[in-house]
């Protein structure tokens, strides 16, 4: 597996942290998530060999938690809250509009690897609904219109067919 040098150095910090080896399993997934950007099945067989455990082991917990992914996702992610008070105030609409405008299927992949669209389990803005955060960014009251504009800002700085994706 091709992890950098920054990277292994982390990894071989963190483990002597932990009485047992397998404690540092997720700060090993989330270097490694960090690095290349998701859990590939090989990263999974990595950490496992380096822990001393199955991977199996190490797949419960990609599977579990919803910060860690076990595929590519795009340079721009878009996480519209799906809970009851956002779903209540448009949410649905709201995702349809950010996968037309973006051009993006739920849980996909914009054509360039630009964009990816997902639903969220709770962004704790409940009293703005419907809320949407694009990476680390939270947006509140998003209706349609306000997705439209969203998605052509996200357009212009290169996701989702407005540049390279890269």
């Amino acid at each position: 597996m091709n992890l950098k040098e920054e990277t292994l150095r982390k990894i071989d910090q963190v483990i002597p942290r932990y009485p047992q080896k397998r404690s540092a399993a997720l700060p090993l997934l989330h270097l490694v998530q960090e690095d290349q950007g998701y859990i590939s099945p090989e990263a999974a067989e990595w950490i496992a060999a380096k822990l001393d455990l199955q991977p199996i082991n190490i797949w419960e917990l990609v599977t579990f938690y919803p910060m860690l992914r076990d595929k590519p996702v795009g340079k721009k992610v878009v996480r519209v809250c799906r809970t009851l008070s956002c779903a209540l105030q448009g949410s649905y609409k709201t995702c349809r509009t950010f996968q037309e405008a973006l051009e993006c299927e739920l849980d996909g992949n914009s054509a360039d690897g630009g964009v990816t669209v997902e639903f969220a389990e709770c962004l704790a803005s409940c009293h703005t609904a419907p809320v949407v955060m694009v990476d680390d960014e939270l947006y509140e009251n998003v209706d349609e219109a306000r997705a439209k504009k969203i998605a052509k800002e996200i357009r212009s700085a290169g996701g989702a067919n407005g540049g390279d994706g890269q």
